[in-house]
């Protein structure tokens, strides 16, 4: 669970996405988070609780 992430991170998810990718970078932060697959830039939208307890782990952060 990561308590700390801000708009342009990339994490790392325990479930990979369908098309095989594992990372998607945060694109909305609120009460949702919205996020993008770095594969093929399909936008998924999960609750902030559900979305904290899916991602592993910060990969990359915003310059």
């Amino acid at each position: 669970m990561i308590e700390t992430f801000e708009l342009g991170d990339v994490v790392e998810m325990k479930k990979e996405h369908p098309c095989g990718n594992k990372n998607f970078e945060i694109i909305r932060v609120g009460a949702d988070v919205k996020i993008k697959c770095t594969e093929c830039g399909r936008i998924i939208m999960l609750p902030r609780r559900k979305f904290q307890k899916d991602a592993k782990k910060v990969v990359k952060t915003k310059e």
